[in-house]
């Protein structure tokens, strides 16, 4: 680790070179515990985690946390936790994601300096505000139907994708019905890093999926220069 970087620097460096992201989601995840998953993507080289569970109550979502820090923390990877800053400060998390609904992300970086923050967004309007606020990193989405994420607007579609993008000074994730077979397309837009949900969760093995699906990223063409105003900046999330 260079640590001549800032601690903030540190993360989103290791959030950028990531390869595959692994979003948390107990119902997607055939029966099998959330720690469970999130150990098979661990041994399958994953190396972010976004722990997201929409229906869990705060004191069972702390505890979730505790014990996922834990394991990220033994195998050297990095946890983000969904909407719930003050989970992430508990636990002493590497970041917290905020959705339009959540705390604004001007409060959270006041709050929580090193911390990477994230930021919902399906809009260029949405994402400037974003930056200007002092998130590290923007969501775009959803790009397709997906059964992680109630939504009644429209999807972005690449198209949308590729708009917001291309006005994005910050580095960005995707969101919203990505697959296995969007991969490749993705990579040769330039994607560096992948998040997945059911991918993952549902898979019959999820460590072989995660494992495979890394495999798949990594063997793309090569990420954008990460400092070019729109190089290494993206991630997915179904």
């Amino acid at each position: 680790m260079n640590h001549s970087l800032s601690l903030h620097a540190q993360r989103l460096r290791r959030l950028q070179s990531a390869g595959i992201y692994l979003v948390t989601s107990a119902s997607l995840s055939a029966g099998r515990s959330t720690p469970d998953i999130v150990l098979a993507a661990l041994a399958g080289g994953i190396r972010l985690i976004q722990l997201r569970e929409k229906n869990m109550g705060g004191a069972e979502m702390f505890r979730l946390a505790r014990t996922v820090r834990r394991l990220t923390r033994e195998a050297g990877a990095l946890l983000l936790i969904n909407d719930r800053l003050d989970i992430a400060l508990a636990v002493r998390a590497d970041g917290v994601h905020l959705g339009q609904s959540d705390l604004p992300v001007a409060a959270a970086r006041r709050l929580a300096p090193d911390m990477l923050i994230g930021a919902s967004t399906h809009s260029i309007a949405e994402a400037r505000r974003a930056e200007r606020a002092g998130a590290s990193y923007i969501n775009i989405g959803p790009l397709f139907p997906t059964r992680s994420k109630d939504w009644t607007g429209d999807f972005l579609g690449m198209a949308g994708l590729r708009r917001i993008a291309a006005q994005a000074r910050l580095p960005y994730t995707v969101m919203g019905g990505i697959k296995q077979q969007h991969i490749p397309e993705l990579r040769r837009a330039g994607v560096a890093a992948i998040a997945l949900i059911t991918a993952i969760t549902s898979a019959p093995d999820p460590g072989a999926a995660a494992q495979n699906l890394l495999r798949l990223a990594q063997s793309g063409p090569a990420a954008p220069d990460p400092g070019r105003r729109s190089g290494c900046k993206t991630n997915i999330l179904i």
